[in-house]
């Protein structure tokens, strides 16, 4: 066997050995009263983010969580447990993972106060690009299906902020491969 024969054959058997990866793990069914949202999780660019997530929706935290802050043409937000944005989880607060990632519409992002390294369970969705956002706050993911059910979520008041009354909810959050 020559050598270019003997590099191809551990390639091979590496690929036939390595630990599969499981399917779904990073994908995210967002339930909601008017259907379904799949987002695909950037555990590349987000990994402390994302385990976070992924460790909550395992934990059923979202489930019946409000969508408390909603801007037509900016962004639906969710994640907290007090419905007024000022809630979290019981984890510790994430440092930020800033990413050329550009927030457009349909992207996952972590919400947080003032400083950089506060989100912890909070994110919302973009229903518009938001280009001032960009290298600020940490991108999680994206929506790969769902962006019609995401526009039906009821919208806020501008003139409150977003604030909603009345909020739509999640129903389910769960990861399609069943893990964390």
């Amino acid at each position: 066997m020559n050598r270019r024969h003997a590099v191809l054959g551990l390639a091979l058997s590496a690929m036939l050995f390595a630990a599969p990866a499981r399917a779904g793990e990073n994908t995210v069914l967002l339930e909601t009263k008017d259907g379904r949202v799949t987002i695909e999780l950037r555990p590349e660019i987000a990994p402390k983010h994302v385990k976070q997530l992924k460790t909550l929706i395992g934990q059923g935290f979202y489930d019946g969580l409000k969508f408390h802050r909603v801007i037509d043409g900016f962004m639906v937000q969710t994640g907290d447990p007090k419905g007024n944005g000022t809630g979290g989880s019981t984890l510790p607060n994430i440092p930020a993972e800033f990413s050329s990632a550009p927030f457009k519409r349909g992207t996952v992002g972590m919400a947080r106060s003032g400083s950089p390294n506060s989100a912890n369970s909070q994110f919302f969705i973009c229903l518009g690009d938001a280009d001032f956002l960009n290298n600020n706050y940490t991108v999680v993911g994206v929506v790969t299906s769902g962006m019609d059910v995401v526009d039906k979520i009821k919208k806020g008041s501008k003139a409150d902020n977003g604030s909603v009354q009345n909020p739509d909810k999640i129903v389910k959050m769960t990861l399609a491969g069943g893990g964390q």
